[in-house]
């Protein structure tokens, strides 16, 4: 079949008079197959449909003498060769489509790897972060733990040594002469010297307080916490201890009496709330 009668047939086909010359020319005119192969994988190239620059004369393709009818013209494709390469452009064009889309789903395969892959790599840092924000708090815990225990110690000595103070007093006063009781009479509410040196009560006081929060879903946590933390303690020992994380922002109140607690609060001691010895804390949606 000559340059010409493929040219003619690819037209015929539905492709442009440039695709077809270029698949003739590129193809070497080695038929209507190999140049519906040529433009099948050159479909996509973006200059395939611009001019060509220089396109042979008829006089240099030249015509092959058999191919032409008595009058010098083309011999048209009959009706059974017009239907086989339209069979064959349909299952080029069928292979074509299904290599595409075997690529793109290989494209997707690696892109969802690569997804995944990403999703695990910021799952890793995000726990790593909380463990770190957990064994820093662990660690402030601690450090403050110490302040308190060596608090406690001072405490005990300064105690210690009013009781010494007191002993010594007592002591140095039961020396002195004591005067007769008929001139120094003694009411009747003032208690003999065999008795004990009653001393008021004292308000005692916690350094520990015990928080219970019910969360949203019923279930509750319960942590022992300082009386001189403040308030956000709780807050972040909530976040971190939520079972699946809190759903949004949420504030806490009590309910007896009730109160909401501001930001404000939230830099403020357990004891200077009225937490102390222990309280219920709940949790509500903002």
């Amino acid at each position: 079949m000559s340059q010409c009668s493929a040219l003619d047939s690819l037209i015929e086909m539905g492709f442009s008079q440039t695709r077809a010359e270029k698949a003739v020319a590129a193809t070497g005119n080695q038929g209507i197959e190999s140049a519906m192969d040529w433009l099948m994988e050159h479909e996509d190239d973006p200059d395939l449909d611009e001019p060509i620059v220089s396109v042979p004369s008829e006089a240099a393709v030249g015509d092959d003498p058999q191919e032409m009818d008595t009058n010098g013209g083309r011999q048209p494709l009959t009706e059974e060769e017009k239907e086989k390469q339209t069979r064959r452009m349909m299952e080029l064009i069928a292979q074509k489509q299904q290599e595409r889309e075997e690529r793109e789903k290989r494209e997707r395969i690696e892109l969802e790897k690569q997804r995944r892959k990403q999703g695990q790599e910021l799952a890793a840092i995000k726990q790593k972060l909380q463990e770190q924000e957990m064994q820093k708090a662990a660690e402030e815990r601690r450090r403050e733990k110490q302040e308190e225990r060596l608090a406690r110690e001072r405490v005990r000595e300064k105690i210690a040594r009013d009781k010494a103070d007191r002993a010594r007093k007592f002591g140095g006063a039961a020396s002195e002469p004591i005067s007769p009781p008929a001139e120094s009479p003694v009411p009747a509410s003032t208690p003999s010297p065999s008795s004990p040196i009653q001393e008021p009560p004292t308000k005692k006081e916690y350094d520990q307080c015990r928080i219970q929060v019910r969360l949203l879903d019923g279930t509750s946590l319960a942590q022992t916490f300082r009386a001189r933390e403040q308030l956000a303690a709780v807050r972040l020992y909530v976040e971190l201890n939520w079972p699946g994380g809190p759903e949004g922002p949420f504030n806490l109140l009590t309910t007896f009496p009730r109160r909401v607690f501001t930001e404000e609060d939230m830099e403020k001691p357990l004891q200077e709330l009225g937490l102390v010895p222990s309280a219920v804390i709940m949790v509500a949606r903002k």
